[in-house]
């Protein structure tokens, strides 16, 4: 949108922006530009000159941030000033141009601004896509032990308490850590985290404290620690259990006095965290084997969330898995895939050893490697599909002295499993292929091959 009392204006303004593919609205007047601003969808960048002959520029400054603070403005003026300057950027413009002005950094000051505009809109999506997914109903466990982690998380998230979640790898430590943040009061500051397992103890504690320039070799410059990059918002700790003891009296006094000193510094400075932990050994163990400090582990034990393993909790297998091939058949640009009865079934007795991580990896892997819209036993990984058939006894069959024909001997047994599978299915084909463990496809073009009645 374009404000100003001049026709002239208006018209090359119009034509500059036009030429760079912008939609371009003009106004002659305050009164015309407030019709607009009520009239049509919010405006992603408005050039505004301050002084009207109906009005102010910087009035209507003020009333286009209250209805939409994320619309730009570039105020215009022949008259400058720095007392008008500053009062524009007070008021939340974008930035200010003195008239006359060069075209070229005059587009390029609109550039900025709409891209200020695009990330001001990209971080709100970002928020918003990040509110819905860690809502707890977001969270699938229908089970009664997960209802009652959601009923502890929830309370908990409205706290500024210190929370240690323990459970096994691939069970969603990070998923649950993030669920707090999002709900908490903290929301709008930083959720950041670490592994405190991955990194050696210099770079750990460079990470989490910072450094000094010249604190030692590759320090080329002063750096910031995640306690202090996560002010105001959540830090969670992974791994925890693996920190070195000699890193866990530096912990535990950060934790203790709220205050951090980088590395090669001799100044402390205050801190304001969440601290989320995590870990996957038992602590009570490694405190009895010296690994691990019982005065940490009270510290950061406020608030213990044990999370099950996936073998624990096995009714929220089938919903897990319906989240995963909805997920994944989207990513693929597929028809939702949708998975057999006995496929589900499979999956519900295995013992999931990486828990929700390995189910997401199989679900996965079926979709991007199956060719029907329905996934069957075939599809799922070998070390899955056979581990829970029935122990068969050695068949008793001997190759003969001069030879066989084996293929005319294995049409002979499809021919009778196949048939008894569609008497046992009163002839419906789909689920006698899925008593068989075969796609529909292939248990149809034997069918048609081997002559076997089917009734269609």
């Amino acid at each position: 949108l374009i404000v100003d009392d001049e026709p002239s204006m208006l018209e090359f303004l119009n034509l500059l922006f036009q030429g760079q593919d912008h939609q371009v609205t003009t106004a002659a007047s305050v009164a015309d530009a407030r019709a607009h601003l009520a009239a049509e969808a919010a405006f992603d960048l408005v050039l505004c000159d301050i002084l009207m002959p109906d009005g102010n520029g910087l009035e209507l400054l003020k009333e286009i941030k209250a209805a939409d603070a994320q619309t730009e403005v570039i105020m215009m003026t022949a008259y400058a000033s720095n007392k008008s300057a500053v009062e524009a950027m007070r008021l939340g413009a974008y930035n200010y141009i003195s008239k006359p002005f060069d075209n070229e950094e005059l587009k390029v000051l609109a550039i900025k601004a709409l891209e200020r505009k695009n990330l001001g809109r990209e971080n709100t999506y970002l928020k918003n896509e990040l509110a819905q997914r860690y809502r707890f109903t977001n969270i699938i466990g229908r089970s009664a032990r997960m209802q009652e982690i959601f009923s502890l998380i929830e309370r908990v998230a409205k706290t500024h308490s210190t929370v240690l979640v323990r459970g096994e790898s691939g069970t969603g430590k990070e998923l649950i850590a993030r669920a707090i943040h999002q709900n908490s009061p903290r929301v709008d500051a930083r959720f950041l985290s670490i592994n405190c397992g991955a990194l050696p103890e210099p770079l750990l504690e460079s990470e989490l404290f910072g450094h000094e320039k010249g604190a030692f070799t590759g320090a080329v410059r002063q750096k910031k620690g995640l306690f202090q990059e996560a002010d105001g918002g959540t830090l969670f700790l992974d791994e925890i259990g693996e920190m070195t003891t000699s890193m866990q009296v530096k912990l535990l006094r950060a934790l203790q006095e709220r205050r951090v000193r980088r590395v090669g510094s001799a100044q402390e400075e205050p801190i304001d965290v969440r601290i989320i932990a995590a870990t996957n050994r038992n602590l009570q163990d490694q405190i009895s084997q010296g690994a691990f400090r019982e005065d940490l582990f009270y510290r950061i034990n406020v608030i213990p969330i044990h999370l099950p393993p996936l073998r624990e909790r096995r009714e929220d297998i089938p919903a897990l898995a319906e989240h995963f091939l909805a997920k994944y058949s989207a990513e693929m640009g597929l028809d939702a895939r949708t998975l057999t009865t006995e496929g589900t079934r499979l999956l519900c007795d295995y013992d999931w050893p990486g828990n929700v991580r390995e189910l997401e990896n199989c679900i996965e892997r079926a979709i991007a490697l199956s060719t029907e819209s329905s996934l069957t036993v075939r599809d799922l990984p070998i070390h899955i599909s056979r581990q829970h058939q029935p122990n068969r006894e050695r068949l008793d069959v001997a190759l003969p002295d001069d030879g066989m024909d084996l293929e005319a001997y294995l049409d002979q047994i499809r021919i009778q499993l196949m048939s008894q599978a569609l008497t046992r299915t009163d002839g419906v084909q789909t689920q006698a292929a899925e008593l068989l463990g075969m796609t529909f496809r292939s248990f149809r073009y034997y069918a048609k091959k081997l002559n076997i009645p089917t009734g269609a």
